[in-house]
């Protein structure tokens, strides 16, 4: 290690092994590491380095983008560096750990001018490059070689296509679980291969380099064999599964082929095995609505529903069910495709539809395996929906989830699949409508002055009263910062319409009344609907009534 390295190091006292290990570790990660350990906050830690090294610390705000193509991609990377704009000509760039003399040397040999450093955030350093150069370029470069015979702590560039292509996808890995993205796509265009990450429900494009569609066959083969597919098979679709860990994060892969006009499309689900579940305050549940489902949970007997198309957080709340009452002296099993999340004490099964185990096939032998509580991922058929309402009826407290776009329309929806009205109406006890808002970012946001007229069309978008404006003079409205990838929000919170099964609406589904019958009774009741629970949210900056309206009026395909 340097001098300056050595005696920045003495500052944190150090064990042997922790030197060791940060020695190990490429020059972006070192800085994160060594603040890990100090407990300390990475921004005061990159100040004190400029300190002790006499340098200046830069904001992302002096970063060149306008020179940063004239540097090398592996240069970028290896040292982790960006130009920083001056007045004068000369070269100057910033980097987040202690300068080695050989840097200057190889800057100087490719760009033919010697640099002077300044200090930045190894985290603004890293999505700078990514933001303009595409996730993964320094594995894909092929204008540079940095020599092991002259860099001995710096990675030999002697590897073949094969490794670059790893490397490349596990980049691609870590910067989706970076951006908390949820999916990748992988999809083949005539002239790119376009890699797209959900975030927060919306797909986002990744920045890729520019000579990624060269390694689309590579990259596809690559993906395939991780998921222990047939590489071969290029003309039918394939599924498959993939266990990763990047970081301290160990995924879960579900992986998806589809051929398609320039190509095989790609697509991951990524399951955080270890992620901590979340309760029902967490998942943005009302005091009010959160009575209501305890009531139900503390039942012996009975089903309830969660419903709302794909992504909408059902499996999640199923979860937050079976955390809050899991006892010792209650008998849970699940059943699942695929088990998102591990709970100890839970009996979890997963459905293996292949070899003919599916949802009814397991649920008819859990309910022989002597269970209290029994939680079945999804009613996919009359078979499966069939034994769920019996099994509640026969005392067994019953999860599951429906594709309806409303609470109400959970009955019909039962109703269709051929289950007696008479059974739905004295096995169903509570049905919960939901959907995933992003959340607004709170360091961004501003209040503005509404349009009434904008407002209004939208609560009749909403199924609410033009009065609900009524005292209303702001609302929120996202902006975007730095912080949220100046998207304006960060993170997601759910809203949701809660349906008990009362006395009142006993009749009408015995009758196979409408479904908005129903929703009327349920209102008269108490039952707020998802649009109500969304504008409350935006009343409470915490989202925006322009995604309330996005996410409500997207209707189920």
């Amino acid at each position: 290690m340097a001098l300056a390295e050595l005696d920045f190091l003495d500052t944190f006292n150090l064990s042997e092994e922790q030197r060791s290990d940060i020695g190990g570790l490429r020059r972006s990660e070192r800085l994160e590491r060594l603040t890990a350990w100090s407990g300390r906050d990475l921004s005061e830690v990159v100040t004190e380095l400029g300190e002790a090294l006499g340098i200046q610390v830069v904001t992302p705000e002096q970063f060149d983008l306008d020179r940063l193509s004239s540097i090398p991609m592996r240069i970028l990377h290896e040292f982790h560096c960006v130009p920083i704009k001056e007045d004068s000509d000369e070269l100057v760039l910033a980097t987040a750990w202690p300068v080695e003399g050989f840097m200057d040397d190889w800057i100087y040999a490719t760009c033919g001018q010697r640099p002077q450093w300044r200090i930045a955030n190894p985290d603004r350093i890293s999505k700078f490059i990514t933001q303009n150069l595409g996730v993964g370029a320094e594995s894909l470069d092929e204008s540079f070689d940095i020599d092991d015979d002259l860099v001995s702590d710096v990675e030999a560039d002697e590897e073949d296509e094969d490794a670059a292509i790893i490397r490349f996808v596990n980049d691609v890995f870590s910067q989706a679980v970076d951006d908390g993205a949820t999916d990748i796509h992988f999809e083949p265009m005539e002239d790119e291969l376009r890699i797209r990450y959900r975030i927060d429900g919306l797909l986002v494009s990744v920045p890729v380099p520019d000579n990624l569609r060269k390694f689309q066959d590579a990259i596809v083969s690559r993906l395939k064999i991780m998921a222990k597919l047939n590489i071969s098979e290029r003309r039918l679709p394939q599924d498959g599964r993939i266990n990763l860990k990047t970081g301290d994060t160990t995924l879960d892969i579900r992986l998806s082929t589809m051929p398609v006009m320039y190509g095989e499309s790609i697509s991951l689900r990524l399951l955080n095995k270890k992620s901590s579940p979340l309760s029902l305050q967490q998942l943005g549940m009302s005091e009010s609505d959160q009575e209501k489902v305890d009531r139900v949970l503390g039942l012996p007997h009975g089903i309830i529903l969660v419903t709302g198309p794909t992504g909408s957080g059902k499996s999640t709340s199923l979860n937050a069910f079976i955390r809050k009452i899991n006892s010792e002296d209650r008998r849970i099993i699940t059943v699942e495709d695929p088990i998102e999340y591990e709970v100890a004490g839970v009996n979890q099964i997963q459905v293996k539809p292949d070899i003919g185990f599916g949802f009814a096939e397991a649920l008819r032998h859990v309910l022989r395996q002597d269970p209290n509580v029994i939680m079945v991922g999804e009613i996919r058929d009359r078979d499966t929906a069939d034994i769920a309402i019996r099994a509640s009826l026969t005392g067994h407290l019953v999860f599951s989830t429906l594709h309806t776009n409303d609470a109400p329309g959970a009955i019909t929806r039962l109703t269709d699949m051929g289950i007696e009205p008479f059974l739905i109406a004295s096995g169903v006890e509570l049905v919960i409508a939901q959907r995933l808002l992003r959340r607004l970012c709170q360091n961004c946001f501003v209040r503005k002055a509404i349009d009434s007229i904008k407002v209004s069309d939208s609560l009749k978008v909403l199924d609410m009263p033009e009065s609900a404006i009524n005292g209303v003079t702001e609302l929120p409205v996202a902006v975007g910062c730095e912080r949220c990838r100046n998207l304006g929000y960060r993170g997601r919170i759910g809203i949701y319409e809660i349906l008990r099964v009362t006395e009142a609406l006993h009749d009408p589904i015995v009758k196979r009344e409408a479904a908005p019958l129903m929703r009327d009774i349920g209102r008269k009741e108490g039952m707020v609907t998802l649009g109500e629970s969304g504008w409350d949210l935006a009343l409470k900056n915490l989202t925006t009534l322009d995604e309330v309206v996005r996410t409500i009026s997207v209707k189920e395909g």
